[in-house]
């Protein structure tokens, strides 16, 4: 599909990003995400300038995704192992019914 131009807007400014037409609401969704944090961080008063605000943002949002990926990690780390312990136990109970 074709990247069209997309209008979103992040601490009163505006933008226009080539985004194909199937992320449009993904990309408005982060947008949205994103202006929240900023305004958010700008609003301590702890920093001044959209440049470090953006930077703090990206920083604390990464932060969030790499907490969330580890937290997923050790998910299917489980799952992996209770699909091992079912094979383990469906092919025991299968020689069980050979005897």
């Amino acid at each position: 599909m074709q990247s069209k131009g997309i209008n979103i807007s992040i601490m009163g400014r505006e933008f226009s990003v080539a985004c194909p037409p199937e992320e449009q609401e993904e990309l408005m969704d982060a947008a949205r995400y994103l202006d929240k944090n900023m305004k958010e961080i700008k609003k301590s008063g702890k920093i001044i300038g959209a440049e470090r605000c953006a930077i703090m943002a990206a920083l604390n949002i990464t932060n969030d995704l790499l907490q969330l990926r580890r937290a997923t990690a050790g998910q299917e780390n489980v799952q992996a192992r209770l699909n091992s312990l079912q094979d383990r136990i469906d092919q025991v109970l299968k020689e069980a019914e050979d005897l």
